[in-house]
């Protein structure tokens, strides 16, 4: 078999990465890419040695080279450009947050499963070697039974109401641009989904939210953070157990650094360099999973994906929040 194919939709700032991930991936090549700006499309692929460019997604989809899709227009766009792969076959790696609302994401996991077709949300850093570490120590025990998770996202952004960030035409708003990752993994270090949510925030002039803060009840523990578009934050994460603590160091989403450190005085620090960007292990892991014929990861599983959904729902429906497009809205049960 050659080398993988993959085709991309929406070269923008995200897409950039996915493409420089391609230099330690020699199994696979960015074969074509697909943007409703051709001259973009062309000078992407240009930049990036992509063969191909089209000026219609459409047409990208069509393409019988391609073996899978990487989507990374925004996200107003994610459920009809997944949808239309799905519906042509194409395994398809579709960029956090999986849809807008948890119906949507609904919506594309059963048509998936219904057309055997792999669909996956690409939350990169479940991926990262470093999580992989902080997941063992959690197993393992040392750190005792979870406690709290404390974590923030934030950084100031130019004040541009045209831009993606914060124009509610195209789903801006700082919880599906950021706070997808502190609520995803919270998610993975808990396993679970929580009981309750308490939240508060800021809606700004455009109508997107610029500042969330958030509490997930999960029982015995819980996880708090704030994401925001005003200030820069320290951006760790800290899981707390009853014998110790783990910070996954700044920027927790992007980073190669965590340290372990128990109540007894136990100290032990993780490193690790990507062997790109951090890109290339969800890249991989996706290719794995589709080469083997399964519909969907086993480290962000659809009901992984439906759990992140549905706590940003909320949220957004606390906060006031609803998109004019947003004709799904209700949240599923």
């Amino acid at each position: 078999m050659g080398k993988f194919k993959w085709g991309l939709i929406g070269p923008g700032r995200i897409a950039q990465r996915f493409a420089e991930s391609f230099a330690a991936l020699e199994s696979a090549e960015l074969h074509a890419v697909a943007s409703s700006n051709l001259k973009r499309g062309k000078a992407f692929a240009a930049k990036h040695g992509c063969r191909k460019a089209y000026d219609s997604y459409e047409e990208l989809i069509k393409d019988p080279e391609v073996d899978a899709v990487y989507i990374a227009n925004p996200h107003r766009f994610h459920f009809a450009s997944a949808e239309a792969c799905i519906e042509a076959g194409k395994p398809v790696l579709l960029e956090k947050p999986l849809t807008v609302n948890a119906n949507e994401a609904s919506f594309l996991i059963e048509l998936a499963n219904d057309k055997g077709v792999f669909l996956m949300e690409a939350l990169w850093s479940r991926f990262l070697p470093v999580w992989l570490k902080v997941k063992s120590w959690v197993y393992s025990g040392i750190i005792g039974d979870i406690v709290l998770l404390d974590s923030r996202f934030g950084f100031p952004i130019p004040r541009d109401e045209t831009d993606r960030l914060l124009n509610p035409v195209l789903a801006g708003g700082v919880l599906l641009d950021m706070g997808v990752y502190n609520v995803s993994m919270s998610q993975y270090v808990m396993d679970s989904d929580p009981e309750h949510i308490v939240c508060d925030g800021l809606v700004g002039s455009t109508g997107v939210d610029e500042r969330v803060s958030a509490i997930l009840n999960y029982g015995d523990a819980v996880s708090q953070f704030t994401c925001n578009f005003q200030a820069f934050t320290k951006n760790n994460f800290v899981i707390y157990g009853k014998l110790g603590h783990i910070e996954v160091e700044p920027y927790f989403w992007d980073t190669t650094k965590a340290k372990l450190v128990t109540n007894t005085g136990y100290q032990e620090d993780f490193e690790e360099p990507f062997l790109a960007n951090g890109f290339e292990y969800q890249i991989m892991h996706a290719m794995q999973r589709i080469l083997a014929g399964k519909l969907e990861s086993d480290v962000i599983t659809w009901n992984d994906t439906m759990g992140t959904q549905k706590v940003m729902d909320e949220i957004l429906q606390t906060l006031g929040i609803r998109f004019q497009f947003d004709t799904l809205h209700t949240s599923v049960a």
